[in-house]
């Protein structure tokens, strides 16, 4: 008979499983619908519709996607462009610039346009990441197909996961970090160090190029559970034995790592618009205290009232766990605690390890307990100075966790069906599991209907006012705030009428406080006027000294055109269109109506 799996065994010990081809085709088909769940209100209408809480995201992901795929049919360099932030061009290897995702979806994109190919990569990666994590558990660490199912659904649509997927195509790349822990442990195998450090180095490529931050986190909390695993006195030896080989395939590993990703690291930390750290407040950024036993808002609890304001937004929910979930985690430790062999226990202090150090850290530089700041210093605070870990958001730091409890919620559902208790016993953990996952079980992401993208960009009218490559700019400017303008550019390259630069953008660039990261450029008096003017509603005072200014900005930025769509989105507010069309009337003259828009020409094309 063959031996069962245990938590004890590092996460791809070769065992003996029985590979359940009907558990595999139905925990699959689940995480599909659960997927099609969750990014339901995008499905009504993929081009109509638009994430609600985070539209500038899902703009700026679209916009990748169609820059990427024209970069590369273009033979452009998809890391660098001058298409946005005319004149400095952006630095996209410093941004979250899912290259990978842009040319292999790049035929998609074509065919179906940026926002139908984002909300395929979207559904796809919540799906793939549970199904990832049911393959590792059911292949290599559980016996039992419903603890490796229950583990990977918890794990794929957790209320980290279902967060983050309000636009965020990295962060939903889940599926990544079960292959990377597949990959890290496969290096202990001796006579296969080579192959195996070039698969891994193949894969930390392929995952700097997709979610460069999430691969930095995945390598400190592999780094941490090696360590504390590999010097726990019940694992020395195997460690001493496997070290060399284990290092030798590390060194591969870096060798074809660094050969592929030379280029970008490059532009990473020495390029052009690259800066330090991030324009993000840490200590906003930052997970609270009490968040961890919150109920996230996209789900059955968050529905029934349960839900608070403790992260900074919708998309930074990253542990919000619930106190039944804790109290079940805390329950299947001990369980396993009591179970286990010396070998065993040295697993369980590995991932009780990572749990309480990455949660410490995700406090960020002080703590924070229920939606107040304390004077109670955190490590984070020590940490968050050193290059690499400053352009980190600690909160983020939380989601390290959420593998973690899906790790021990599968272990223990193998221990109970290997080792059935008493039936009292039975309905009590059956009811625990039901308690605590039911109410963070997943409701569909929030989504509206987007401002249509203007005739004047769709029939292609906008070639006849703008040269070819020459700078339209919408109004207000394109900002986080302000996405039209990369909207309007993503069409244009997707639909292959030809390239117009845009000032401005949406984008991480230079020019923050200590040379630091900031959103988008540094504001000039034009953009100034225009966004006081959406905002409040309120036409600016105009004197001779202010059309000045304005006529140097649109000369910097080498402005052909000035378009205002019949509608703006305001990704934050409301935007007054009529306050803008007056703005732009006393600064610019009177405009020509063309198609669907305003129209003021800066210079002749």
């Amino acid at each position: 008979m063959p031996t069962s799996p245990s938590v004890a065994s590092a996460p791809t010990s070769p065992v003996p499983v029985t590979r359940d081809r009907r558990a595999d085709l139905i925990v699959t088909l689940v995480a599909l619908a659960l997927a099609v769940w969750v990014t339901s209100g995008l499905w009504r209408d993929p081009n109509g519709r638009a994430i609600t809480v985070n539209s500038s995201d899902q703009a700026l992901f679209e916009w990748l996607l169609a820059f990427g795929g024209h970069a590369v049919s273009h033979g452009d360099n998809p890391l660098y462009t001058y298409l946005i932030n005319v004149p400095d061009g952006v630095n996209l290897a410093v941004n979250t610039s899912i290259t990978v995702y842009a040319v292999v979806f790049a035929p998609l994109t074509y065919l179906i346009g940026p926002p139908a190919t984002f909300l395929v990569i979207l559904t796809l990666n919540l799906a793939a990441t549970a199904v990832a994590w049911y393959w590792l558990l059911s292949r290599h660490l559980v016996r039992s197909p419903l603890a490796a199912a229950v583990g990977g659904l918890f794990i794929g649509f957790s209320p980290g996961m279902v967060s983050h997927a309000n636009a965020h195509l990295n962060w939903t790349a889940g599926w990544l970090v079960p292959l990377l822990v597949w990959r890290v442990f496969a290096l202990r195998r001796p006579g296969h160090w080579l192959r195996d450090g070039v698969i891994l180095g193949l894969l930390v490529a392929v995952a700097f190029s997709i979610a460069a931050e999430g691969l930095f986190f995945t390598a400190l909390a592999l780094g941490l559970f090696v360590a504390v695993w590999a010097l726990h006195p019940a694992n020395r030896a195997e460690a001493r034995a496997v070290l060399p080989s284990f290092l030798r395939g590390l060194a591969v590993t870096a060798v074809v790592a660094g050969a592929l990703l030379a280029y970008p690291l490059w532009l990473h930390f020495a390029g052009p618009q690259r800066f330090h750290g991030t324009g993000f407040d840490p200590v906003i950024h930052s997970e609270d205290i009490a968040a961890y036993a919150a109920f996230p808002r996209r789900s059955l609890a968050g529905e029934a009232g349960l839900r608070t304001s403790l992260a900074p937004n919708p998309t930074e929910e990253n542990s919000f766990f619930g106190w039944p979930l804790l109290v079940l985690t805390l329950c299947c430790f001990v369980l396993l605690w009591r179970r286990a062999d010396p070998r065993r226990r040295a697993t369980l202090w590995a991932l009780g390890a990572l749990a309480v150090v990455f949660s410490v850290l995700s406090f960020g530089p002080v703590a924070k307990v229920d939606g107040r700041r304390t004077d109670l210093p955190m490590p984070f605070d020590l940490l968050g100075h050193l290059p690499v870990v400053n352009a980190a958001l600690p909160a983020r730091l939380a989601l390290v966790v959420t593998p973690v409890i899906g790790l021990l919620l599968a272990y223990a559902i193998d221990q109970l069906r290997q080792r059935p208790p008493r039936r009292p016993a039975a309905v009590a953990w059956i009811l625990g599991f039901v308690a605590a996952l039911l109410p963070l079980f997943p409701t569909p992401l929030l989504t509206s209907e987007r401002e249509p993208i203007p005739r004047f960009i769709t029939s292609g009218a906008w070639r006849e006012y703008v040269s070819p490559g020459g700078v339209l700019t919408p109004v207000p400017l394109a900002l986080d705030v302000y996405p039209d303008g990369q909207r309007w550019q993503a069409y244009a390259l997707a639909n292959r009428q030809g390239e117009f630069a845009i000032p401005s953008g949406f984008f991480l660039g230079p020019g923050g406080p200590d040379g630091r990261g900031r959103i988008g450029p540094v504001p000039r008096p034009f953009s100034a006027l225009l966004d006081q003017a959406a905002r409040t509603g309120l036409p600016p005072i105009v004197t001779a000294g202010t059309r000045e200014d304005v006529r140097a900005d649109l000369e910097h930025w080498r402005i052909e055109t000035v378009v205002l769509p019949d509608e703006v989105h305001g990704a934050k507010w409301p935007v007054d269109e009529e306050a803008l069309r007056r703005t732009l009337t006393m600064l610019l003259g009177e405009p020509e109506r063309v198609e669907d828009v305003w129209l003021w020409r800066v210079r002749e094309n």
